[in-house]
Formats: C-alpha cells, structure tokens, sequence
C-alpha cells in the first residue's frame, strides 16, 4: 500500500460541520487511525469520540498527527492546507471542491516546496482496505488486494474497483487524485509508488477526456515500468469543444481525446480497455 499505512496518525479539519461529521463517523467505522479533529474555536468538543483542537499544531504535540483530511468550504481551504503544511504534516487530502483555481496552485505550489504530499483538491481520497480511509471512498466496494488504483474520477473509482471485487480483485491502496486543472500527486508520482510498492502487483489508471495528463504519464514513465498498468479513459464518445463534467474535461482540435489517449497508453505499453468490464479480464492476461 502506499500514502496511507499502519504509521498514518489522521486529524479531520472541518470535523464539526455535517460533512466533516458524516464522513468522520463513515472512516472510523473502516478502522482509520483518527486521533483528532480541528475546528478554530472548538476545542473541548467531540465528534464520535473524537477530541477537537483549536489548531492542527495542538494535534501533532498532542498525538503525533502526520496526516490530514479537509472537509472545509472552499473559501477557508487554502488556510486550511496551509496551516496542514506549516505543522508539518506528511500527508494533505483536500476533499473540498469549487476551489479558486489561484488558491489552488498556491496550495500545491507551497506543499512541493515543503515536502508535503497533497491528494486533490476535488478528490474522494484514498483508501487501503488493509488500514482505512482519507476521505469518502465507500469501503464497501474496496477489499484488500494486490491491485493499485489511481484515477481523475471519484465515480469511475467505485465502479472500477467494485467491479475488481467482484471478480476477485482486491485493491492495495485506491487514489483518487481529484478532478480539477490543478492538483497535487499526478498519475506520474502515484505510479512511481504503486511501482516500488511490494504490496502491489498491477495498476489500474482510470483517466479522462481533457488535458494531457495521461499522455505524459506514458511518455515519461509508463515504458520504463516493470509492473503492469491497465488502463481506461472515459469519454470515448465526447464532441469536441463540449466541456464534459470536471474542469479539465474538455478536448479541442484533436487534443486531449480519448483517442488520444488511449493511443499514447498502449504505445507506452499499458494495456488499454475499451469498456470497464474489461479491466478486470486484462488483469487476469497480466496476473
């Protein structure tokens, strides 16, 4: 598994609103490691059994925290992540979507010059079954496995890693690295971690029309690596011109096509499916 692991100490920010509670109650019942919740003058509540801090500094001197989820509107995200980074912690997973594209890169922009891994912003997280989750990932389509997963797309996550389950595929560590134009670990970072991971066997990349993520990943790394990566991109029929669902979902003149895409992943060596149900068939060629 990667990011997430038996050593992952997570606080929640935002553990007091609805969805910080919803989800706080949904992660701990998938046994994640939750030592603590943040909400600025909070502090002495509790949210299922959870103690609140004022500050995430409180929660690394009090419990070690070296993780983050953040469940914060988007106009107070950026704050949030920055006071994530600046405690120290190891590891960032933005939930909150509609953030401004400027914060956004001031987020990302300050956590590679710390050092810290940042998951999203728009993400549903990661999840490894062995361990629990960041985020809102529904556990029950997850079981634990050999298979890594990485995708744009919060939906297509649970659909494709259900349908691993359900023939027998289990899943190390599930990332989704969120929809927007800027985001934190891409495709090429999560891959280079599935790739020195002994606990993972293949990968599974689920990308999208929009953007020229995927075809970097292949020309950059797919080639080079050793373990097998199947993949999907969704929007085979999209028009061009036409935005489809997330930011950077939109393809002009040819670029940033499923097509495209799909070309440049099977000359880099991926094994491509054309529909989902045929992932779990090709894991089966490679495994």
């Amino acid at each position: 598994m990667i990011l997430l692991n038996e050593d992952t100490r997570v606080i929640v920010q935002g553990i007091t609103g609805n969805q910080g509670r919803f989800h706080t109650k949904n992660m701990l019942e998938t046994n994640t490691n939750i030592v603590a919740g943040v909400t600025p003058g909070k502090k002495g509540q509790n949210v299922q059994g959870i103690p609140v801090f004022d500050s995430v500094l409180e929660t690394v001197e009090e419990y070690d925290a070296n993780a983050s989820v953040i469940f914060i509107p988007a106009p107070f995200a950026k704050d949030a992540a920055f006071e994530a980074i600046d405690a120290g912690l190891d590891l960032i997973t933005i939930i909150t979507e509609h953030i401004p594209v400027q914060d956004a890169i001031d987020i990302v922009n300050y956590g590679k010059k710390c050092g810290v891994d940042i998951i999203g912003p728009n993400t549903p997280g990661l999840a490894s079954p062995k361990v629990g989750k960041m985020g809102i990932i529904p556990m029950s389509v997850l079981k634990e496995g050999n298979i890594g997963m990485v995708s744009r797309s919060g939906t297509l996550t649970y659909e494709v890693a259900n349908q691993l389950t359900q023939n027998g595929h289990g899943q190390s560590t599930c990332v989704g690295i969120g929809g927007d134009p800027i985001i934190g670990l891409r495709y090429i970072e999560i891959l280079e971690r599935f790739e020195k991971d002994d606990e993972t066997d293949a990968i599974v990349m689920i990308g999208e029309i929009g953007g020229s993520a995927e075809e970097e990943t292949a020309e950059k790394l797919i080639n080079k690596m050793k373990k097998p990566v199947i993949s999907y991109i969704a929007g085979q029929s999209a028009p061009e011109g036409k935005r489809m669902g997330h930011a950077g979902a939109i393809i002009e003149k040819g670029a940033g096509t499923a097509q495209s895409k799909m070309k440049a992943l099977e000359e880099a060596g991926a094994l491509v499916a054309k529909k989902i149900s045929e992932i779990p068939t090709l894991i089966n060629e490679v495994i």
